[in-house]
């Protein structure tokens, strides 16, 4: 019953963001909005009704130290140099000017808020998906004893789940590649958390990709 529950609410979530994303089409604070109430709500559910423990004790949040954030904070380094570089190599096949309108049309995020918005993706949508993707749907399959599982639906339900946010903007091609990356991104995560059994290693990880992601944004919008 656990592990049905994991998987059925972790795919109705990333379900309704999606159609909210692309078939309603709400701003960046409606969906923000809807993300943090369903990322938030659902874990909490099942650690309280299904689970019956409390969050903390769940997620191992008590055993955290920061000295087991090297291992987070090295891989952490490498992915925002991986990412910067990957802006130099492909940048001639992204059509940055098209995302650039998109995200201001439809998502409503302009150079004025930019900022605003690349501190938010940074640490706390960044904190949303590490405690929903890593903490509430692999952790919970890995100690529930699908630890296969665990891995393959988790990092491909995030690949998917990112994916779909920015499907319009990249070739056949380069999707492909992004979302075989975000698959290897989403095991090496997982694979990260299960030495501490909480999701700050990833979390730190996750943190440093989204930096390289808001500086080539600050490119992208012309404000450096």
């Amino acid at each position: 019953m656990k592990k049905a529950y994991i998987i059925a609410t972790s795919f109705m979530a990333c379900t309704i963001l999606y159609l909210l994303e692309q078939a309603i089409a709400v701003d960046y604070v409606t969906k923000t909005i809807a993300k943090i109430v369903l990322f938030v709500v659902i874990p909490y559910i099942y650690l309280k009704f299904v689970k019956k423990s409390a969050i903390k004790d769940s997620l191992n949040l008590g055993r955290f130290d920061a000295s087991t954030l090297k291992l987070g904070f090295i891989l952490g380094l490498a992915s925002f140099a991986i990412l910067i570089a990957a802006y130099f190599i492909f940048r001639g096949f992204i059509d940055f000017d098209s995302i650039a309108h998109e995200l201001q049309s439809k998502s409503k995020i302009t150079p004025s808020n930019f900022i605003l918005v690349g501190l938010y993706i940074s640490f706390g949508n960044s904190f949303l998906e590490e405690f929903f993707f890593r903490g509430y749907v692999f952790l919970n399959l890995y100690n529930e004893g699908a630890k296969k599982l665990g891995y393959i639906y988790s990092s491909v339900l995030f690949a998917v789940y990112h994916i779909a946010i920015f499907k319009t903007w990249f070739n056949p091609a380069l999707m492909g590649l992004a979302l075989l990356g975000l698959i290897i991104v989403g095991l090496v995560f997982d694979w990260l958390d299960t030495k501490t059994e909480n999701f700050m290693n990833s979390w730190l990880l996750h943190i440093l990709a989204d930096s390289a992601i808001i500086i080539i944004g600050l490119k992208m919008f012309d404000m450096i």
